[in-house]
């Protein structure tokens, strides 16, 4: 067997003339030193190429790789990783395979060869500017203050002034102002970049400066950087170079050194300035700021602004009005306390009450000395009005979380929850119902701020004069012990460890070790220990041992490597959170935690289902979305019959799940897991259909091949080997359906399964998939399928001809001439990525259902000759001369990347209605690409050829733009071309995030 290699090979390189054989024979090691020379050049040219584009990046802030030398990089280092296997292989051969190690390391040398001759050139430059200055941030009404933000305005706008301070008592409006005029520097596009940073009371140099780094695009380039000076080195350099800008430091508390973090100095010659907003005309004068003092606001303006907040109908009330003013009065101006009293007031048409809150708020105001103590009994009368204990509980609750951090309001209600803040419920859902009330509650009392808007997160944040005023009481009660953020590197002394205490939040601190010497001795009221985002690595045996009562228990993201023994103490724990523990390897026996309700394991590396979690009966949220976890133990489940909530891996084939197993949990409304096949998945969809339980969030993964859950109700069919698309039951309001490497689908709808509820459908790497939709498949034109999709994404379909075909059987784009009406009639998008067998996307006839679609993607489609096609039989061809008009009335955005056959985006003959058009971009390989459409308005006849839609702008790389052809239509270039911009990249991949990642 040793010599059949040998000759194998032998016989491989007989086609190879006998000449050239005996020449990598003799030659190897000619050959093998010429392969390491350019190896070697090779290698040595990526990391120049490197090291100029981190210069470059460091130089000119804001700047990108350009997408070449990204691509090229990227080819580069798996060139070089064949290059070693080449190597390897060579050094192991034997004699006889000289020849065949000869002919690979020519070939090999060759390539490499090409991708050193292709190298990008530095002095074509390697990066080009990012695509923004800045993100506006969300916004509350402004009301009054105009006089300030002018002289704000102002100031920036003077070259002379470089550093401004705005300064003035908390609520005052600081913070509104100075988001307000970072939009509109935004707008008016003045300076090259706006950066916002919020410094908070717990100064933290490091955390500064990585701030400002990540609004300049930079942040890696400090992230191993750990000495301070060095930091402020490369960030002062990042900052001398980032073009025009001004830096915006939001809440600054004491006086700050500027060296320190690495801010240069800003001056009117470099056009930079920086702006900070503080409590303290000090740090103003410290910093060496042009003063400018927010006042509050006069009578008239506070009157506005009150009854803009308190409703429209209370000015209806005369009776009420003198009362209204007089409380406006004891608000003093400012616009926090103004609009929380109006919150709190709001609805109220009863006088009485009226004169009880006017009489309140004096009271609170008699009762102290000092400006800040007044703002803070002001905002406690909004609290005070609550009047709910258990709603109090929950706003105190978020004081627990460091200053200026964005809670994730499904976070925060899984918070109140476990501390039973919100009463236990039949369902889960219930109590989630009842913890967005409750939040909605605080927001309409402007006690917590909605900041959903910003970069699309659903959370919310406390004011940092509100969170003063939540510190306030909680300092007054020794049940409460905060210290969130406060850079604290061990825990708290013993003294402060009050015997009363109750809920200790540590959270986000640098606490690394918990010693022995500072363990508190008294915690026998301790139900509340939030330790997470902490370094902490081990925890001493006698650390629980003092805390009988703890009931929840937070150490997520932290270096824990294993718990002590000693937690089995903790005999009321209704919560252990350990989530992103990527140290935690296993656990200790949980039997004895029998009041557990929450248990989080996700994304630990823990191998075996913790011993005793079967006798874990009151488990309700139960997280073991673990890569590493082997099994899954049999008979496990069917113990924690009161599950709500249950999270598997999806890709861990591993932890596949029997239908048997789940059928006892009747409570289930959250799920996350895999089956091993098509009929298990049935089997658990039936088991839920006749227990009349539907799952409110579910990711269900059937087979080997993972994708990517997109929506709260997804399920993924992947890897399954022999499905052709029959007998699969579906949830009830399935939203997202994934479908991969399933070979044996040729269609993805038949009679019994028209998916009739799926909002979005991806399809990726189906060789055998020919169309979409087979009408064929239908017994009355009646069924419509896909009448609810919204998003299509087709990817790697080598086969697939027609979205819809009338006869999916014959292989080929025989299509019908219309299509069941409600099919596709919500689809918003359409991503269509190498699918080499389409010709044409979307047929004439099937427009009319299209009328809601508003983007169009295209990329790597070898074959495609037109977007929207116009004939489809040969008479319709005889006739195609006839103007044909392709309304697509809600399309906003088309984009074509690497479609080197693509002819028209609709035919010659054809014009388009799309008044609503934003976006054309083309990129990559269009060269048989000459003309774009003309257009007709939505309404009137008009002339098609000198129109544009009003909203439309062009981008291209230029060398398509310069090869369209106008010849027909000489003015349609006139009206497009103030439209086009050059983009020598592409900005917008032409197929989902997603892809990039499988």
């Amino acid at each position: 067997m040793e010599y059949v290699e040998p000759v194998v090979g032998i016989a491989i390189c007989l086609g190879t003339p006998v000449c050239k054989y005996l020449q990598y024979h003799r030659k190897l090691n000619d050959y093998v030193r010429n392969f390491k020379r350019i190896r070697d050049e090779l290698n040595c040219k990526m990391e120049d190429i490197e090291l100029q584009l981190k210069a470059e990046l460091l130089r000119p802030l804001g700047k990108i790789p350009k997408k070449g030398v990204e691509n090229w990089l990227k080819d580069v280092k798996e060139m070089i990783r064949e290059a070693l296997l080449v190597e390897n292989k060579v050094s192991n051969g034997r004699y006889l395979c000289r020849a065949c190690n000869g002919k690979l390391v020519d070939v090999k040398t060759r390539e490499m060869k090409e991708f050193l001759d292709k190298a990008p050139k530095a002095s074509e430059g390697l990066a080009m500017d990012g695509p923004s200055g800045g993100l506006p941030l969300p916004t509350s009404e402004l009301v009054g203050e105009e006089a300030v933000r002018n002289e704000i305005w102002a100031c920036l706008m003077q070259e002379e002034v470089s550093k401004i301070g705005v300064w003035g008592m908390g609520g005052v409006g600081k913070t509104t102002i100075m988001k307000h005029i970072h939009n509109d520097l935004l707008k008016e596009q003045r300076f090259e970049r706006v950066i916002w940073v919020t410094i908070s009371k717990e100064f933290n140099v490091m955390k500064v400066q990585d701030n400002i780094a990540s609004a300049l695009k930079a942040k890696e380039y400090l992230d191993k950087e750990e000495d301070k000076v060095r930091r402020a080195a490369i960030l002062s350099e990042m900052l001398k170079n980032a073009g025009k800008h001004v830096l915006i430091l939001d809440d600054v508390w004491d006086k700050v050194s500027l060296e320190e973090v690495g801010i240069p100095k800003a001056s009117g010659g470099n056009g930079c300035k920086l702006v900070l907003t503080t409590r303290s005309e000090h740090v103003c004068k410290y910093t060496g700021c042009k003063v400018i003092k927010v006042r509050p606001l006069s009578e008239e303006e506070a009157l506005i602004l009150f009854l803009s907040k308190v409703g429209p109908n209370i000015v209806q009330c005369p009776t009420i009005m003198p009362t209204l003013k007089l409380v406006v009065k004891e608000c003093a101006g400012l616009p926090l306390t103004i609009v929380m009293v109006a919150g709190t007031m709001k609805g109220e048409y009863n006088p009485r009450i009226w004169k009880n809150a006017l009489k309140d708020l004096k009271e609170r105001i008699g009762k102290v000395e000092g400006v800040e103590a007044e703002v803070i009994e002001r905002l406690k009368f909004s609290f005070d009005h609550l009047k709910d204990e258990k709603v109090k509980d929950c706003f105190l609750y978020c004081a627990l979380y460091p200053e200026d951090y964005e809670i994730h309001k499904v976070e925060l209600i899984e918070c109140w929850i476990a501390e039973i803040f919100i009463d236990e419920m039949d369902t889960r859902q219930e109590m989630e119902d009842k913890g967005l009330t409750i939040l909605k509650r605080l927001e309409d009392n402007c006690l917590l701020e909605n900041n959903t808007t910003q970069f699309g997160l659903n959370g919310i944040k406390m004011h940092d004069a509100v969170r003063d005023m939540a510190l306030s009481i909680t300092r007054m009660n020794p049940r409460y012990m905060i210290q969130a953020g406060s850079q604290l590197e061990e825990l708290p002394e013993k003294g402060q460890w009050s015997p009363d205490i109750e809920k200790v939040s540590l959270m986000y601190n640098s606490i690394s070790e918990i010693s022995i010497d500072v363990l508190p001795t008294k915690c026998q009221l301790l139900t509340t220990l939030l330790l997470q985002h902490n370094p902490i690595k081990k925890i001493p045996y006698s650390f629980f041992l003092n805390m009988p009562c703890l009931c929840v228990l937070n150490l997520s993201y932290t270096e824990i490597e294993s718990l002590p023994n000693s937690i089995s103490e903790l005999k009321n724990l209704t919560t252990l959170l350990l989530c992103d523990c990527e140290e935690l390897r296993d656990l200790p026996c949980l039997s004895m935690l029998q009041e557990l309700k929450k248990l989080d394991l996700s994304w630990t590396k823990i191998e075996e289902v913790p011993e005793g979690m079967d006798m874990l009966i009151k488990l309700r949220y139960l997280d073991l979305r673990v890569h590493t976890l082997k099994e899954i133990p049999a008979g496990l489940l069917p113990k924690l019959v009161h599950l709500q909530h249950l999270g598997f891996y999806e890709n861990n084939e591993k932890t596949s799940l029997k239908a048997e197993e789940l059928e006892p949990l009747m409570k289930l409304e959250c799920f996350t897991g895999r089956f091993e096949d098509i009929n298990e998945f049935n089997k658990f969809i039936s088991s839920m259909k006749l227990s009349k339980k539907n799952l409110i969030k579910y990711h269900l993964q059937v087979g080997s091949s993972f994708m990517l859950a997109t929506r709260d109700k997804t399920v993924t069919i992947g890897g399954v080997q022999n499905w052709e698309g029959e007998s699969i039951m579906h949830p009830i309001e399935i939203q997202q359906l994934n479908i991969s490497s399933c070979n044996y689908l040729r269609n993805l709808v038949d009679d019994n399964s028209s998916f009739k509820k799926v909002i979005g459908l991806r399809v990726w790497v189906c060789e055998g998939i020919e169309c979409v939709v087979s009408l064929s498949s239908f017994a009355s034109s009646s069924t419509h399928p896909f009448q609810s999709l919204e998003v299509l994404d087709l990817g790697d379909l080598p086969k697939l001809s027609a979205l819809i075909m009338k006869d999916a059987g014959i292989g080929s784009a025989t299509t019908s001439t219309s299509a069941p009406s409600a099919t596709f009639s919500h689809l918003k998008e359409i991503r269509i990525y190498k699918c080499p067998g389409m010709k044409t996307l979307l047929p004439h006839w099937l427009l009319p259902n299209l009328q809601s679609l508003e983007e169009i993607h295209v990329g790597a489609c070898s074959q495609l000759v037109e977007i929207l096609g116009a004939a489809t039989s040969k008479v319709e061809e005889k006739e195609s001369d006839a103007l044909i008009k392709f309304h697509l009335s809600k399309l906003r955005v088309l984009r074509l990347n690497k479609l080197p056959n693509l002819k028209s985006i609709c035919s010659k003959s054809g014009v388009m209605v799309c008044d609503s058009l934003q976006v054309i971009k083309v990129f990559g390989d269009c060269d048989k690409l000459k003309r774009i459409p003309p257009f007709v308005p939505l309404v009137g006849n008009g002339q098609p050829f000198v129109y544009a839609p009003p909203s439309l702008t062009i981008t291209s790389d230029t060398e398509w733009w310069e090869s369209l052809e106008w010849d027909d239509h000489p003015n349609f270039k006139n009206v497009l071309q103030p439209l086009w911009k050059l983009l020598s990249y592409p900005t917008y991949p032409t197929y989902p995030r997603c892809w990039r990642l499988l």
